[in-house]
């Protein structure tokens, strides 16, 4: 887990600890980390503006000041179980880690009927959803494509053939039921589409990406569309 991921998961932790708090050496043991990187997380989080608490001393701890959450959502249970259904069937999808972190989140602050009726109804949809790529790899990905950096990856080919490439991500992409990471490749010097269920190994390198554009990617497949809905 990247060290952001970890100071988002760690303070969603904190907020559901409430007042009884966590202390060092369970949130260690819950991020496989040392007491010491658990307590620079916690000054990184208290210096970015979040209201981190702690209490020393026997049955002490730290936690985050009530009230330091997100405002109260309204949703109806059908949404909210849209959303939970929707994060269950997709663990393939892009950022669906955090995805996963955000609807739990919202759920947190729906009001505790619409929660329980919605945990309810999730009870009565059932996914089947394999995985992909490892958690490692799709960090790497998620990385290079929100911070723009060129990507090492080690992708197998249809036929079986290895190759080590490095490739500046352009977009994500789904189609068929199919995650593709479409990325400019140095070694192809073209636009290129890589299964992200055969790509075996990825790191961010230290290289910015030279700016290569969704236009250069060409016509998307049909009824294709942003994730953010708009047109």
């Amino acid at each position: 887990m990247k060290r952001t991921e970890r100071l988002h998961a760690m303070s969603e932790m904190l907020r559901r600890g409430g007042a009884r708090g966590y202390t060092a050496e369970r949130l260690a043991r819950e991020f496989s980390v040392s007491t010491r990187t658990v307590k620079r997380d916690l000054a990184a989080l208290a210096n970015s503006g979040a209201a981190v608490w702690s209490r020393p001393g026997p049955g002490g701890g730290f936690g985050l000041v009530a009230g330091n959450t997100l405002a109260p959502v309204t949703l109806s249970p059908s949404q909210a179980t849209a959303l939970l259904a929707a994060v269950a069937a997709a663990p393939d999808a892009p950022y669906s880690d955090q995805a996963a972190t955000g609807v739990q989140t919202i759920l947190d602050v729906l009001d505790p009927i619409t929660r329980e009726r919605a945990v309810e109804l999730a009870g009565r949809v059932w996914v089947n959803a394999v995985r992909g790529p490892t958690r490692a790899v799709q960090s790497a990905l998620e990385e290079g494509m929100a911070a723009q950096r060129v990507l090492r990856v080690r992708y197998r080919s249809a036929a079986g053939a290895r190759t080590v490439r490095d490739v500046e991500p352009v977009l994500f992409a789904s189609t068929d039921g199919q995650w593709y990471l479409v990325a400019w490749c140095r070694l192809r010097d073209a636009i290129r589409w890589f299964a992200v269920t055969r790509i075996e190994r990825a790191s961010v390198t230290a290289q910015p990406c030279a700016g290569h554009t969704v236009r250069e990617v060409g016509d998307p497949p049909e009824h294709a569309r942003p994730a953010h809905g708009r047109s």
